[in-house]
């Protein structure tokens, strides 16, 4: 039997868009370079067709927080400068070090692991140590990072590892000029002053994510790491993509599946948690929380169908959930748009976001792996 890819629904990612978001941020780093983060599946746009256009519109690092992201890149052809910053003890180091990934090491542990990964691939490994400036995450303290910088030094000698980055995460950048963040910059300079002195060649110095690449050119350093703000969303709650020259790249939609009328006083959904209020019509939407849909939208998000926008009526399901469309002219089949950039009046990720009490990262990074992915652009 044919296999049939027929889905209900689509992602449209627009890789023009990204390709604009990467063109915006190389802007905005001035003379550092660009890192566009394309973990978690590009978030959620589709790893090897977001990294191609990152890399075609000049970003010369990709980073990734998982080793198989790093080294499904290296597979699809992607042969640049790669970071991958996550892992547990045994993981597939020498593979990374054979496919020329560059590695994070966040602790004492990965230090001597990536050095017997070094021995065993026959090939020094390019590592970036991670100092914990005030995330309270990943890396370690200054003091303790001092001491794994003294080690690194020492593997540097014996030829196994080669210190060429040193770099942090900032827990508060979205909130400019908060004090922690300051703090932060501060810790950071005196890890690098450390660094340089204890005799660490470093190629980069990178602290910035997207809002302090969009916010803080001062610390922009060697290198900046945007991530969401690759994607065309703005890091910075209360400022639209639009005013930082950015442009969201995805647009997820779905087709109606049932249309029908519907008495007032109809219970919709599991629990009966919306109510007709009067004869409607009521519209089924193949997307559920299997497909990565809040369940938290419940009663709370809106969905665009024929230029109007309805508020998700009663519970959403696993596959499914339910609008009260009143009189619009609709029927199944017709295109039901849950967000795009909001260019014809559509929803966007920040009113997910904003409806559901969460960030919009999450908003498109969760939409589920059976959804297809459509590129233009």
């Amino acid at each position: 039997m044919a296999h049939v890819s027929y889905y209900p629904a689509r992602a449209t990612i627009d890789l023009a868009a990204i390709r604009a978001n990467v063109g915006r941020l190389r802007e905005y780093a001035g003379s550092a370079e660009v890192m566009a983060v394309v973990k978690a599946d590009a978030y959620g746009h589709g790893l090897v067709p977001v990294a191609r256009a990152a890399r075609e519109a000049g970003a010369s690092w990709l980073g990734v927080a998982q080793l198989s992201e790093a080294l499904a890149l290296r597979n699809a052809g992607d042969v640049g400068r790669l970071l991958a910053w996550l892992y547990a003890p045994g993981a597939p180091l020498a593979e990374c070090v054979g496919a020329e990934v560059d590695l994070a090491v966040s602790a004492p542990w990965a230090l001597a692991e990536v050095r017997a990964a070094a021995a065993e691939a026959g090939k020094a490994a390019r590592i970036h140590l991670k100092v914990d400036t005030g995330m309270g995450r990943g890396g370690q303290f200054l003091p303790a990072w001092t001491d794994m910088l003294h080690e690194a030094v020492a593997a540097q000698a014996e030829g196994l590892v080669e210190v060429v980055g040193a770099f942090s995460h900032l827990a508060r950048a979205d909130e400019v000029d908060h004090a922690s963040v300051r703090a932060q910059f501060e810790v950071f300079a005196e890890a690098v002053r450390l660094a340089e002195a204890a005799g660490a060649h470093l190629e980069v110095r990178h602290l910035a994510n997207s809002a302090a690449t969009l916010t803080e050119p001062s610390v922009h350093y060697d290198l900046v790491r945007p991530g969401l703000a690759t994607y065309g969303l703005s890091p910075l709650p209360a400022t639209e993509p639009s005013r930082l020259g950015l442009r969201p790249s995805m647009r997820l939609e779905a087709q109606l599946a049932l249309v029908k009328a519907a008495p007032a006083g109809q219970g919709v959904s599991y629990g009966h948690t919306y109510t007709t209020r009067t004869d409607t019509q009521l519209a089924v939407v193949p997307l559920g929380y299997g497909d990565g849909i809040p369940r938290h939208a419940s009663n709370a998000a809106e969905v665009q169908v024929g230029g109007h926008r309805y508020r998700i009526a009663g519970r959403v399901c696993m596959d499914q959930f339910v609008l009260d469309i009143g009189e619009a002219q609709a029927r199944a089949g017709d295109r039901a748009v849950l967000f795009g950039p909001g260019d014809d009046g559509e929803p966007t990720a920040q009113d997910w976001a904003d409806a559901v009490g969460t960030i919009n990262y999450e908003i498109v990074t969760r939409v589920g792996a059976r959804v297809p992915r459509e590129y233009i652009g």
